[in-house]
């Protein structure tokens, strides 16, 4: 497929506003609290008939410092011995969770996010993958995606080969940028060196893909500088990267207050940054995927996309649209069945539910056949920049053009301005609007054109 971009400032301009970044569709603003743990438990028991295989997410979120960009949520300690009680209950979650899901239904996928997965001692990483082994049916011999997030201040060589004992197989590390003075400024010194030495562990170690995370838009950061942690990276080779536009948002988010807003590149600044990374990247042969994701075209998002069966759930892109994910841990987010459901947010709360013996889920959303079609069509449209009409036709037996007459007039506007073509049996994303693309997106979700306030960042 072709992947080329264009940068077009004229209609970046115009298109730049916020949008959701539809990891799920409906997004989390629609999910509410009349969805309950009962139903979820109803709904995964239900699944079984599927016989999908399944895909795990662990939700550790401690971390020893606070990065003052960070939205994610955390608990920010330095004392190891407070993840001792909150694995204790997920220990507990694990078990009520399996017990819901057939053995039969291998776990092709599993990820610890966090916070720090690697905030925990190994005996608590070796405990608690047993504990999942117990009640269910990971895969051996390298045959699952089995990924961790590492921050390479937690994670020296014997611990990165411990993590290959353990089973885990890919590794995405945080770098954001190698500025001292950015790090500086947003509380997070990591030295090159040890970001270097952690690639150097996980390739010994036989890790068979290493992604690492950058942000632009940190205070005192410039286009020039950005280049100079840019080449950094592409000499080590990673296997994927992703390149996160910061968004700005204290009010949101207490820890960005410590952010100095004045340091804080410009709008101009940041789109040169962004050009930037794009040419840098594709030049140096990456595929840029979409929505901040960039990966060497041997790797399998990459070949995903080339023929067609990229997804997109709540770690970012992925290669297995057919499983159920599995959430474990405070404030993550699953999808099983036709639902989302998201565990209760803090390990206060998250520990109260499990110490009581019942599940953690406190909202959630059950799709409805609307929202099927939509999750369809809007997630299509961000993983292969095409919509091919008669395939939704055929699996929702709709006819496209009347269910989507509305859509389709005010697309109008977007293939004037050259961001895409509209034929009466595709949608065909042009270069010019693949930076554009949750714009195009936007356009399909019925919630967001009813929604009276918006709590989203801005699509560039």
């Amino acid at each position: 497929m072709d992947t080329q971009i264009v940068f077009d400032e004229a209609l970046l301009a115009k298109y730049d506003k916020a949008g959701p970044r539809y990891t799920s569709y409906p997004t989390a603003v629609q999910f509410h609290e009349g969805f309950t743990a009962a139903d979820y438990a109803a709904l995964a028991r239900a699944s079984n008939a599927s016989a999908r295989p399944l895909s795990l997410y662990f939700h550790i979120p401690f971390c020893d410092t606070v990065c003052f960009y960070c939205a994610c949520n955390k608990v920010i300690t330095r004392n190891r011995r407070r993840a001792a009680p909150y694995l204790e209950q997920l220990h507990r979650e694990i078990e009520l969770q399996g017990a819901l899901f057939d053995r039969s239904r291998p776990v092709v996928q599993l990820h610890w996010g966090g916070g720090t997965p690697t905030f925990i001692s190994e005996a608590e990483m070796r405990a608690l993958m047993t504990k999942t082994r117990e009640h269910f049916t990971l895969l051996d011999g390298d045959r699952g995606e089995y990924s961790i997030e590492i921050d390479p201040r937690e994670a020296d060589a014997a611990k990165i080969a411990l993590l290959r004992e353990l089973g885990f197989n890919r590794l995405s590390m945080g770098v954001q940028d190698f500025d001292p003075a950015v790090q500086q400024a947003v509380n997070r010194l990591q030295p090159k060196a040890v970001t270097l030495a952690a690639i150097a562990a996980a390739r010994a170690e036989g890790f068979r893909s290493i992604s690492v995370d950058l942000i632009y838009g940190l205070p005192l950061q410039s286009a020039a500088s950005f280049a100079r942690t840019l080449d950094e990276i592409l000499e080590v080779d990673p296997d994927r990267l992703s390149v996160f536009n910061y968004a700005h948002l204290p009010e949101l988010f207490k820890t960005q207050k410590q952010i100095d807003a004045s340091q804080l590149p410009s709008p101009a600044e940041k789109l040169e940054i962004l050009k930037l990374v794009i040419r840098r990247l594709t030049a140096a042969g990456y595929v840029y995927i979409g929505m901040d994701h960039f990966a060497k075209p041997d790797d399998e998002l990459a070949v995903a996309q080339r023929e067609g069966t990229l997804y997109r759930n709540f770690q970012g892109y992925s290669t297995h649209a057919d499983c159920d994910l599995v959430a474990l841990g405070a404030t993550s987010i699953g999808m099983v069945g036709d639902s989302y459901s998201q565990n209760l947010k803090t390990p206060e709360a998250y520990a109260e539910r499990l110490a009581a013996g019942e599940l953690a889920v406190f909202r959630g959303v059950q799709l409805d056949a609307d929202d099927k079609l939509r999750r369809a069509v809007i997630t299509r449209l961000l993983c292969n920049f095409v919509l091919d009409f008669a395939a939704i036709e055929r699996e929702f037996e709709i006819v496209f053009a009347d269910y989507f007459a509305l859509e389709l007039g005010e697309l109008a506007a977007m293939v004037e301005d050259g961001l895409l073509t509209l034929t009466p049996a595709a949608i065909r994303v042009l270069a010019p609007g693949r930076l554009l693309i949750r714009n195009i997106c936007m356009v399909f979700d019925r919630y967001l054109r009813q929604a009276t306030q918006q709590r989203f960042s801005k699509v560039i």
